[in-house]
C-alpha cells in the first residue's frame, strides 16, 4: 500500500520512465531460476565414519524447488555449476521484483485512466 501511495504521487511522464527502466533492466529469461539454494552437511550413516563421530560430510550445496503447497524437488549443484546457478537465483528473483514494480506502475496508469464518473462513484 505505501507503494501504492509513493506511486500516485508521481506524475504519469515519470511513471512511464520508470516502467520503461525496470523493463530495460529485465534479467533475459533464459537465465533464470526459481528455486532456493541451500548449503547442507549430511551424514552417510556408515558406522565408522567421521561423521558418525559428528564431522558431518560438506558443505555441499542444494537447490530446491516448490513445485505444489507440500511438493518439492531438489538437486545437488555441482561446483562448477554454484555460481551460474546462484546467478539465474538472482536473477529471478530481480526479475520478480521488477515485474511486481512494473504491475504496480500499471495499475496506477490504469486508475488515471478511469473515467472521471467512475472515479467520483468510487472515491465516495
Amino acid at each position: 500500500m505505501k507503494a501504492d501511495r509513493a506511486l500516485a504521487k508521481l506524475s504519469t511522464l515519470a511513471l512511464e520512465n520508470r516502467r520503461r527502466g525496470l523493463a530495460v533492466n529485465l534479467p533475459r529469461a533464459e537465465q533464470t531460476l526459481r528455486g532456493t539454494l541451500l548449503q547442507r552437511y549430511v551424514t552417510c550413516g556408515k558406522p565408522d565414519c567421521k561423521c558418525a563421530r559428528g564431522e558431518r560430510h560438506g558443505p555441499s550445496w542444494y537447490l530446491t524447488v516448490t513445485l505444489a503447497p507440500g511438493r518439492t524437488t531438489g538437486a545437488v549443484v555441482p561446483g562448477e555449476q554454484l555460481e551460474q546457478v546462484r546467478q539465474w537465483v538472482e536473477n529471478y528473483q530481480r526479475m520478480k521484483q521488477n515485474l511486481e514494480s512494473i504491475s504496480a506502475i500499471n495499475r496506477e496508469l490504469l486508475r488515471r485512466q478511469r473515467p472521471s464518473s467512475q472515479k467520483s462513484s468510487k472515491e465516495r
